[in-house]
């Protein structure tokens, strides 16, 4: 079976790992791993310790624990900071039955997965979102007055392109703080390619996703200090159970994260740089449009092809040229962040060479008519 099976019409994303279009493109390595996986029972008890510490070792944390995605990472530890391994506990949640369950975080930093709020996540762990400070500028007074007895946890969002960073509490304040009350520190990392940066930052708990940047299946982990993993884990008698990853899965993102892990963010940045250069020069080859690399703003290792797409002498604005993109078969995304000023961007990270191909010859076909 596949998706024409089903009257569902294939996508090219170029839009990076992007959750509404599949997530990324799994690795040759990656799929045989899960076909392995999948031809195989296991001690599921026996594996999830292994691969613990594996991820582990990979983080140079303490400790780690798998989780379907970041989403459910947020809702796993926040419940492991309001009850622990208390198995009465563990399973009385979301009702953190009068513990300290205020979970405090930046107002820049409520962002939403796909969609669903944070806030959400952290209610379902059991715990009440208390935002603070402005979107637009959060200080430093604004955490620590937020800070009571009530409090379970500190969440901090790393994500620049869905956070507010700017005029905002830094981690190491955050950490500070939290170690001055008695207060874990949670960090959604879920987009880091560090792996090893975050959970060194002094947090309790860091969250990664699997698809986003280490191009695994469905899924994710948390790491951190040994005591809160472990009460992480206690979570899967509770309300972790449907967030439970499968051996298939697992298997996937222990080898992802092995490939990821093997070479440097230097010689990633360094070869989509190259592949973005060779296809800009090739659309640079269509009448009339300006096309450029750029680095994502935040300084991360992406680059990306930026293309101005209003006033160019076919007539195509860039939200006409979206809407013909995306009904077309194969359905092709570009990054539309910029599509207000008129540009749109092609982002490699989940494009094969055969969709990167399309994107170029459907680009070619409607602009250089």
């Amino acid at each position: 079976m596949d998706y024409s099976d089903l009257g569902v019409t294939p996508v090219v994303s170029a839009q990076a790992n992007s959750t509404p279009l599949g997530s990324c493109t799994l690795s040759d390595g990656v799929i045989a791993a899960m076909a392995n996986a999948a031809r195989h029972q296991v001690n599921v008890d026996q594996f999830w310790d292994s691969a613990g510490r594996f991820l582990a070792k990979a983080t140079g944390a303490d400790a780690a624990c798998p989780a379907t995605g970041a989403a459910a990472g947020v809702a796993i530890s926040v419940a492991a900071c309001i009850v622990g391994t208390d198995l009465l506990g563990v399973q009385r949640l979301p009702d953190a039955g009068g513990r300290r369950n205020e979970v405090v975080l930046q107002k820049g930093h409520s962002i939403s997965y796909g969609g669903a709020p944070i806030g959400q996540m952290i209610a379902l762990g059991g715990g009440w979102a208390v935002e603070v400070g402005g979107v637009n500028e959060t200080l430093a007074g604004h955490v620590a007055g937020a800070i009571t007895p009530r409090t379970a946890a500190l969440v901090y969002v790393t994500s620049t392109t869905h956070a507010v960073h700017r005029k905002g509490v830094g981690l190491d304040e955050m950490v500070a703080m939290g170690r001055e009350r008695g207060v874990p520190v949670i960090v959604d990392a879920a987009g880091e390619e560090d792996l090893r940066g975050w959970a060194a930052s002094g947090a309790d708990l860091v969250i990664y996703s699997g698809p986003k940047v280490m191009g695994a299946p469905t899924s994710g982990f948390i790491c951190g200090k040994a005591d809160l993993i472990a009460a992480c884990r206690a979570q899967y008698n509770g309300i972790a159970r449907p967030m439970k990853v499968g051996k298939e899965n697992l298997l996937g993102l222990l080898q992802a994260v092995e490939e990821f892990t093997s070479g440097s963010a230097e010689e990633r940045a360094e070869a989509q740089r190259t592949r973005m250069t060779r296809l800009a020069e090739r659309l640079q080859r269509i009448p009339g449009l300006p096309v450029r690399v750029l680095q994502d703003e935040s300084g991360r290792g992406i680059f990306r092809v930026l293309m101005d797409i209003d006033g160019h002498p076919s007539g195509w604005s860039a939200e006409r040229l979206v809407k013909e993109l995306v009904g077309s078969t194969p359905s092709i995304y570009l990054r539309d962040f910029k599509m207000h000023l008129g540009q749109l961007e092609v982002d490699p990270r989940a494009l094969t060479a055969e969709g990167e191909e399309t994107v170029a010859l459907r680009l070619e076909q409607l602009l250089g008519s």
